[in-house]
């Protein structure tokens, strides 16, 4: 979904910023090794095709992507972080002041050399292109630098995103973290939000709904394996695309128009603001009949909210009220 810089990887040199005191390089996961173990420890992991022991929780952390870095502050980890990168949106208000306690690496994903500058011990990407190979970031190269990796696991999911993978994310993450309970309230707190949504839509007809990422010669819309389909669902919406089997995929405007929606729901984000989206759809010929078109009626969401983390109900409780305003005066 993204455009990243290309970086150069200086590897060898660099994990030689790792030096044990008695002069010998160490791995960064080794050098808070010693001593027993904490309680619940060891813990083991896998995640997205790598499997990974935690002997202790993560002392130096860096969080990469926005979704990445809420989970982590909704955890109350700030103290553990060393770093992040990568905001799509402002930070919500509940972590800003944690937020702001964190060294900020660089505006978009850093470099090979600053990450490994920070000294982490364990990376936590919101995307796959968080662990770009190409840029010197993969997975298997953090570890070869002693760097224990995490993804979201929505970036490699193989059937559809649902609430569940939402709780599963947070447990993981706090597991690792030794703050299992943390994870527990705020699976509970998220959940409490979204039984609230669903008593207000009890009994509703679902809007017809097809969303808009970007594209100008196709439509990036999303399709029923990504948490974005489910965001619909539960917001009182039928996402026309659910049966493209990915996250997200093209499709043609045409297509849009013989599925006729009744809402498109507009994803904001980037250079492309959601008013000149919205220019463009209604000025596009292919979709002249279609009746959210006819009737100028769009929803918005950020692209934060879109994505597998703690922003999801908030998200399906913003769309519902724009879905079915009536239910929630």
């Amino acid at each position: 979904m993204k455009s990243r810089r290309s970086l150069p990887l200086l590897l060898t040199a660099l994990v030689a910023i790792s030096v044990a005191g008695c002069g010998g390089p160490v791995k960064q996961s080794d050098a808070s090794s010693a001593g027993p173990a904490p309680k619940g420890f060891p813990v083991t992991v896998s995640n997205c095709g790598v499997r990974t022991t935690y002997q202790r929780p993560p002392q130096r952390a860096v969080s990469l992507n926005q979704h990445a870095t809420e989970v982590m502050l909704a955890l109350g980890l700030q103290k553990s972080m060393v770093g992040t990168g990568y905001l799509d949106d402002k930070i919500l208000p509940q972590y800003r002041s944690a937020y702001g306690k964190v060294k900020v690496l660089s505006k978009e994903y850093p470099s090979f050399e600053t990450l490994l500058a920070a000294e982490p011990d364990f990376v936590y990407g919101g995307f796959a292109s968080a662990f770009d190979e190409k840029e010197g970031r993969g997975r298997a190269a953090l570890t070869k630098a002693g760097i224990n990796t995490h993804l979201n696991i929505e970036g490699c999911a193989k059937g559809p995103v649902t609430m569940d993978r939402m709780d599963e994310e947070i447990r993981t993450v706090a597991k690792i973290f030794g703050v299992r309970e943390r994870g527990e309230r705020e699976v509970r707190s998220l959940h409490t939000l979204l039984d609230g949504v669903r008593r207000k839509l009890s009994g509703v007809s679902p809007v017809k709904a097809v969303v808009y990422d970007s594209g100008d010669k196709t439509a990036f819309t999303a399709g029923g394996k990504g948490i974005g389909n489910e965001v619909i669902k539960r917001a009182g919406g039928a996402n026309l695309f659910a049966d493209l089997d990915k996250p997200f995929g093209d499709v043609s405007f045409e297509q849009i128009a013989q599925r006729a929606p009744d809402v498109i729901v507009l994803y904001d984000y980037g250079d492309q603001s959601a008013e000149a989206k919205k220019k463009f759809l209604l000025s596009n010929p292919a979709l002249k009949d279609v009746p959210a078109i006819k009737n100028k009626r769009f929803a918005v969401l950020p692209l934060s909210s879109t994505v597998l983390g703690v922003r999801v109900p908030s998200a399906v409780e913003s769309l519902a009220r724009q879905l079915h305003p009536g239910r929630f005066r």
